[in-house]
């Protein structure tokens, strides 16, 4: 929907080359640097760090077509030829030219770049660089850090980790007496940046004052607050109802012991349970299509596609819903693939904005952790979120033709939060019981 500058890499006045990183920018979970769809000279930022640009907003100008020798173009007012106007676009990171001839603005002086000399042969990003100038970090003290990226190479996170215990250790020095009250400070910012070290100070600073007792204050990292904001404005959109269901999935387990070994053989991929819910949420939304859709105002908006987001939960405790697309179109092996590779990008932390957009409905695996059924809250702007639980073995009545009798199956909750707006009770039980009876008639003697 929206976006966040980050950090711009270009002022106004710098040449820019094609493919160069521009700026950095947030989308709601993931952060990626825009390159450049031209070569020229930027010629006006109209979004400073830190704003919230809208879908379809300009957000900066190229002006193209420039001589050989850069410093002869300089000022502005004497280049000839087309600008290139940067647009947020939905998928986040994608930028389009846009042919304008907007007046250019006053000449800027661009602050010097931050570039170490070193014999070295190691690779550094220009975010690292710059998070490296911005925090004072020397060159030596750069090549010291140990890199978990590719090849050794330093990361955004092992940057920041560093710049954070550094401070540690620096603030070590300076303890309160043993007998001032024991207040624990620690700032988790594994994804803040150089900009916002100073109001990430004050919070703390405020925060010292306003507790009393052996506490610990711990600032939200910037994952952490979307998540926040993003669950109460659910809440204040959508009127949320619960409808809860169970379903013997005894056939599916027994199916997928049976097949895991040879699948993992043939296809280099281990199979879950989650594209087989994923098949089964598919086939019942054909059925009931408007648990596909959402609200426009006094307009529903039901959605031809089947976009299926699967909430993940990351290494940092955070959660993250990538999607699959077209999943109606994926037989069960290319759902399996699917799954697998947004998990692990998302693990490794190298999801693309494009990979958590577009979704129409959620799924949400709480029995991967336990929990043998939960309340879910919908992800906006979609009308439901189906939360499976743990699988257990429990004693229940089967009918059978000799008559009732006690067996021990493979039990599963389904619950499922909708918006009662658009989904009274009645359509939200069918699809939710028609989803448990899909999965309890599970074909044991299919073929992959």
């Amino acid at each position: 929907m929206e976006a966040t500058i980050l950090k711009w890499h270009k002022n106004p006045g710098d040449p820019v080359k094609m493919d160069e990183t521009v700026l950095e920018i947030a989308t709601d979970k993931v952060d990626s640097e825009v390159p450049s769809t031209a070569e020229g000279i930027l010629q006006e930022i109209l979004y400073q760090v830190n704003d919230v640009v809208p879908i379809g907003a300009v957000i900066a100008k190229i002006k193209t077509e420039v001589p050989e020798n850069i410093q002869d173009v300089i000022p502005l007012t004497q280049v000839g030829g087309q600008d290139t106007a940067y647009r947020m676009h939905e998928q986040g990171t994608k930028t389009t030219a846009d042919t304008s001839f907007s007046a250019p603005p006053p000449a800027y002086s661009s602050p010097p770049a931050y570039k170490p000399s070193t014999n070295g042969n190691r690779f550094y990003s220009p975010l690292v660089l710059n998070i490296a100038a911005g925090e004072g970090v020397n060159m030596q003290e750069l090549e010291s850090i140990p890199g978990t990226g590719n090849e050794g190479r330093v990361t955004k996170k092992d940057i920041l980790q560093y710049v954070s215990d550094r401070k540690s250790a620096r603030g070590n020095q300076h303890k309160r007496e043993p007998n001032d009250t024991p207040v624990s400070i620690v700032t988790s910012r594994p994804e803040t940046y150089p900009s916002e070290v100073s109001r990430n100070t004050s919070a703390n600073t405020m925060a010292m004052g306003s507790y009393t007792g052996n506490v610990e204050i711990i600032e939200m990292d910037r994952m952490r607050k979307l998540i926040a904001k993003h669950m109460v404005d659910s809440k204040h959109t959508s009127p949320h109802v619960t409808s809860f269901s169970e379903a013997d999935v005894t056939n599916m387990v027994l199916w997928r012991e049976r097949v895991k070994k040879d699948f993992e053989k043939r296809e280099n991929e281990k199979i879950t349970f989650t594209p087989l819910f994923i098949e089964a949420i598919v086939k019942c939304i054909k059925k009931y299509p408007w648990l596909n859709s959402s609200l426009d105002g006094d307009k529903i908006i039901v959605k031809k596609d089947i976009n299926i987001g699967m909430a993940t939960a990351l290494p940092s405790g955070n959660l993250i819903v990538p999607v699959i697309r077209n999943a109606d179109q994926l037989n069960l092996v290319g759902l399996t693939k699917h799954v697998n590779s947004l998990a692990n990008a998302a693990r490794n932390n190298k999801l693309k904005p494009d990979d958590t957009s577009g979704g129409t409905f959620t799924l949400t695996n709480v029995g991967s952790f336990g929990s043998i059924m939960g309340t879910p809250i919908i992800n906006q702007p979609q009308v439901a979120i189906l939360a499976v639980g743990a699988i257990k073995k429990r004693p229940v009545v089967i009918e059978t033709e000799q008559g009732d009798s006690i067996a021990i199956r493979h039990m599963m909750y389904l619950s499922m939060s909708y918006d009662h707006r658009i989904i009274d009770g009645a359509l939200g039980a069918t699809f939710l019981n028609a989803i448990a009876k899909e999965l309890e008639n599970f074909d044991g003697s299919r073929e992959v």
